[in-house]
């Protein structure tokens, strides 16, 4: 994971997915920028500070989402399609990928900007909304209020965002606001066209086996015999409905298990290999490293403390 301070003009470094889009924006306006990482899990995190008498801004299908959050100011800040509505300490903002919105900034404003993809956002909906990921996107919200979020981003701001053990309860918190955010702003996409995939029941009923049987080997057989398809069909069809292949998402739930146990149990590394259908310590923990850019001891530590 990398975290920088001082970004320099053209981008911020590379995260392999987000295209920089809103803040590469503000970074063509006044707006100055007090402090930005890169999370890992194609996240990232910025705190900007902004003051003119009037400045227009517009976002125009940025490709990616942005949660805004409000920490000073913006009294005086409106969106020219809510003429009237103004921001103020505390409120939040979020700007699908696909969105276009012009914003009229006027006097001192603070803000705190998450940048995510939305494949991140909606792979959330199989496991916490029993939703496939196609069907959601995040709404297009302007100045609402959410405690729970808006505490989170609070402490986002309060926290170092230098050193490996910080960056990595950086992630966690955001990881769960985008949480929150999913429950709160998840919105139906308009006229769907939900072609192929797998019947609710099926898709259910997929899901709940490998979450029961992630201490095990899963193969693909297995998940064919369950859905009474072929292992081809049913490759094509678990990734229409659940956002990516077979193996990729039990690998990504095997992750989610381990950070959960790591943050919430004593259990020694072995047994938490096991649980999570690792072959050995070693295996896991080059996995783990993989995925979360520390390894297994490194994250339980950063929690510990």
């Amino acid at each position: 994971m990398h975290a920088s301070s001082n970004i320099p003009a053209d981008l911020p470094p590379d995260s392999g997915g987000i295209t920089h889009a809103v803040f590469n924006t503000l970074r063509g306006t006044n707006a100055e920028l007090e402090r930005f990482a890169w999370l890992g899990d194609d996240l990232a995190v910025a705190i900007w500070t902004r003051e003119t008498d009037e400045e227009e801004t517009a976002y125009i299908r940025p490709g990616h989402h942005t949660l805004s959050y409000y920490l000073g100011g913006g009294y005086r800040t409106e969106r020219n399609e809510l003429p009237g509505v103004f921001g103020s300490p505390g409120r939040l903002c979020t700007l699908p990928d696909e969105h276009e919105s012009r914003w009229l900034v006027r006097d001192r404003l603070r803000f705190l900007h998450v940048y995510f993809l939305p494949e991140h956002f909606t792979r959330r909906a199989v496991v916490e909304l029993d939703r496939e990921p196609r069907e959601l996107t995040l709404a297009d919200r302007t100045y609402f209020e959410h405690a729970h979020i808006a505490q989170l981003c609070a402490g986002l701001e309060k926290m170092s965002w230098q050193g490996p053990d910080a960056l990595l309860r950086v992630n966690e918190t955001t990881h769960e606001a985008l949480s929150h955010l999913l429950h709160s702003q998840g919105a139906l996409r308009r006229d769907p066209v939900l072609k192929g995939g797998l019947a609710p029941a099926i898709r259910r009923r997929m899901a709940d086996y490998i979450e029961a049987s992630l201490d095990q080997q899963i193969t693909l057989g297995m998940l064919a015999a369950i859905a009474c398809m072929s292992e081809y069909h049913l490759a094509r069809m678990f990734r229409i409905s659940f956002g990516m292949p077979p193996y990729a998402w039990i690998a990504a739930r095997r992750i989610d298990r381990a950070r959960e146990l790591l943050k919430t149990s004593t259990l020694p590394l072995q047994h938490i290999a096991d649980a999570c259908g690792y072959a050995d310590l070693s295996h896991f923990s080059h996995r783990f490293r993989d995925s979360v850019g520390a390894s297994p001891r490194q994250f339980r530590s950063a929690f510990r403390d």
